[in-house]
């Protein structure tokens, strides 16, 4: 069973799981704490670290309870969260940092990355399930954010493998370096978002002249 539709998730699913969470009164908490317009949802994962070429990158997800509202509000929702699940989604997360940074700079990944992420996708025994008119999860009771990280994880493979992986890119906005998917026609988009790292830079320039 493929655990995608498409190589990249529509920026419709993101607006639907956003309007669902605001449903549950957290939409606020969780666009006021995480970045969650990354229409690749492995990118939005490692995009709980902030400003990561800066000079003081911002760790978001600090305690369990970060870790849970995030995975909530992508439609993952794990009910208990500990600090080993903690510890287990930072590790996976830098290992698809760190291969998505060398793929965009037409480098190797890292074996032991790539052992991670196989692993972590391997482990995981969730489902799809059609929850109203939404594709979501069915993560198991015994390993809810284990399932949950290997949804992650399968989804970062399908994204790091997959045919559009020459167009991985790192983000040139200042201090970001975040990944995204370069899905512009000619291939020469340099933000990871117009609407925060794009405007940032435009600010920057208006400054200056």
């Amino acid at each position: 069973m493929s655990w995608r539709y498409d190589c990249v998730e529509p920026a419709e699913t993101v607006r639907k799981v956003l309007s669902l969470t605001a449903e549950a009164g957290m939409t606020e908490d969780v666009r006021r704490v995480f970045r969650m317009d990354n229409e690749v949802l492995a990118f939005r994962f490692t995009a709980t670290v902030s400003d990561r070429a800066g000079m003081a990158p911002r760790e978001r997800l600090t305690d369990p309870a970060r870790l849970k509202m995030w995975l909530q509000a992508t439609g993952l929702d794990a009910a208990d969260v500990s600090l080993t699940d903690l510890k287990d989604a930072v590790e996976l997360r830098e290992a698809i940092y760190r291969i998505g940074s060398a793929i965009a700079a037409g480098e190797q990944p890292d074996s032991k990355d790539v052992r991670t992420l196989n692993t972590v996708a391997a482990a995981g025994h969730a489902k799809a399930a059609l929850k109203g008119d939404l594709a979501g999860w069915h993560l198991t009771e015994t390993t809810p954010v284990g399932d949950a990280l290997g949804v992650l994880a399968t989804d970062a493979i399908h994204i790091l493998g997959g045919p559009h992986r020459s167009r991985i890119k790192n983000c040139e906005g200042p201090g970001c370096a975040g990944l995204f998917l370069d899905t512009s026609r000619g291939a020469n988009r340099r933000w990871c978002s117009m609407n925060t790292c794009g405007n940032k830079v435009k600010k920057a320039r208006l400054a200056e002249s």
